[in-house]
C-alpha cells in the first residue's frame, strides 16, 4: 500500500529515539519520549490559494524536520508507523 498526502499535508517517518542521555544513562522503554524529528517521505500538491493555484511546499522529500510533540495523525502502513501532518505543524528543517 502507498500513501499519497493531499493538499498541504506531508508524510513523515519518525527518526529513531536516543537510547542514552547526554550523561550516558541508558533509558528504559517506559522513560523514552517519542522523537520529534523525522524524515519527510512525501508531500501533497500544496495549499490551495484564492486564485486557484497551489502554493509550493517549504519542505521537500528527504528533508529532516522538527515537529510539535502531538503533531500529525499516526498511521501504520505495511507495518511501519508514519505521521500524516499539515505543513504548518512542522517547526523547522534540520540541516
Amino acid at each position: 500500500m502507498k500513501i499519497v498526502p493531499i493538499g498541504a499535508n506531508v508524510v513523515v517517518r519518525r527518526l529513531p529515539s536516543e537510547e542514552k542521555t547526554a550523561a550516558g544513562i541508558v533509558l528504559p522503554d517506559a522513560a523514552k519520549e517519542k522523537p520529534r524529528q523525522g524524515r519527510v517521505l512525501s508531500t501533497g500538491d500544496g495549499r490551495l490559494l484564492a486564485n486557484g493555484r497551489r502554493a509550493a511546499h517549504q519542505v521537500c522529500e528527504g528533508d529532516r524536520v522538527l515537529f510539535e510533540r502531538y503533531a500529525g495523525t499516526e498511521v501504520t502502513v505495511n507495518g511501519e508507523e508514519l505521521l500524516i501532518m499539515g505543513e504548518e505543524e512542522i517547526l523547522a528543517i534540520v540541516s
